[in-house]
């Protein structure tokens, strides 16, 4: 399911968001490079059931995480129960899409909705991944897999 060469292109803050939803869209297009590249979707941005449902059409893959920007009302949802909501919503719209997508969280309580949804509907374990940060809660990222769950350690670098 990982095609070799697989980039993904980071989302940064709100300046950048278009930019960077129009570069993965071009670089998926190009020829041969279809199952190449993914991005990023902030659940915390009003705008990204949109941008998913753009970026699905295309068979785009995304990597789901909440957001870490200090963004404005008139964008971002501002209540923790409201960026949940919305991230609760588009991650059962990426695991029914058919896309082998990433579940960025270290919440428990999104990870436990991501795992019973999965059940519910019959989604196969193999059919999405859990994401985190390297050196946080390694406890769950042991769990996961011991469970049966695939899950990807992010290690980020750079300046």
């Amino acid at each position: 399911l990982n095609p070799p060469g697989f980039v993904r292109v980071d989302m940064e803050g709100s300046p950048y968001t278009q930019r960077t939803l129009d570069f993965v869209h071009a670089l998926h297009r190009m020829p041969g490079h279809a199952n190449s590249v993914g991005t990023v979707i902030q659940a915390y941005l009003k705008r990204s059931e949109s941008d998913v449902e753009k970026l699905l059409s295309e068979g785009i893959r995304i990597r789901l995480c909440k957001g870490a920007y200090k963004e404005p009302a008139s964008i971002a949802f501002e209540s923790k129960a409201d960026v949940d909501a919305n991230y609760v919503k588009l991650m059962k719209i990426l695991m029914k899409s058919g896309i082998y997508h990433g579940i960025a969280s270290h919440d428990e309580n999104i990870i436990r909705e991501a795992q019973a949804f999965a059940t519910r509907e019959n989604i196969a374990r193999n059919s999405f991944e859990f994401q985190m940060l390297y050196g946080i809660r390694r406890d769950l990222q042991q769990s996961l897999v011991r469970d049966g769950w695939r899950m990807r350690v992010y290690g980020p670098n750079g300046t």
